[in-house]
């Protein structure tokens, strides 16, 4: 049973953000101070990435542990109520990721994912592997 009403729980999923995140703003404004530029919520790119460096064919996505089930076999005994509406939703959230990565890495994309707390507790570590990333893929290109 829910706790909370459903007027309540309307207006709690209705503020839940799909882009322009606190992870993913934090993401985008380093990566911006230090001179790179990309597309974001790349709707001409299968999965809508987060960030893309289209010349370097990195795609990025900020999933948030919620959503996207991180730790899913532990976390999803945290579901007390309404287990029979979030258990498909979350792991077809899952699925889709997995189905998404697989697509983009057939079409030659470098496809990194990270985590919201990592993207808040270690912006640094997450901005090197990009850089890494973006600095390799340059080196081919030329």
């Amino acid at each position: 049973m829910d706790k909370l009403t459903s007027e309540q729980r309307r207006k709690i999923m209705r503020a839940v953000k799909n882009k322009d995140s606190k992870i993913e703003l934090a993401l985008r404004k380093e990566l911006h101070r230090r001179g790179y530029r990309y597309r974001k919520n790349y709707k001409k790119l299968f999965g809508q990435p987060d960030v893309v460096f289209t010349k370097e064919k990195i795609a990025i996505f900020c999933d948030s542990e919620f959503w996207h089930g991180h730790d899913w076999d532990n976390r999803k005994f945290d579901f007390k109520s309404k287990q029979e509406f979030w258990y498909p939703k979350i792991e077809r959230n899952i699925e889709r990721d997995k189905e998404v990565t697989a697509y983009l890495e057939a079409e030659g994309y470098v496809v990194l994912r990270f985590w919201g707390n990592k993207i808040k507790d270690n912006l640094d570590e997450v901005i090197c592997e990009i850089e890494e990333n973006i600095h390799s893929r340059r080196d081919k290109l030329h």
